[in-house]
């Protein structure tokens, strides 16, 4: 079986965003969810980045640890 070490930095390069530290920092600060809006309808994602957050939430992959780590950060 195949080991995955998915964290935030990844999470971002898979969505296609500037993975540094600088620029995850720069987005947590600059974006923000309502409390009953879904991270995979945030007005900020693109089309491509809403799908891949939906169907790895849908099929429970090994990106849904980091994804919900992301939507909390985004809940500050």
């Amino acid at each position: 079986m195949e080991a995955f070490n998915h964290n935030l930095a990844n999470l971002f390069s898979q969505l296609g965003l500037d993975n540094s530290t600088e620029s995850i920092e720069y987005f947590l600060q600059t974006h923000q969810l309502e409390q009953q809006q879904k991270l995979s309808e945030a007005p900020f994602f693109t089309f491509a980045q809403h799908q891949f957050i939906n169907e790895a939430q849908q099929q429970d992959a090994d990106w849904c640890e980091v994804i919900d780590q992301l939507d909390t950060l985004l809940r500050k």
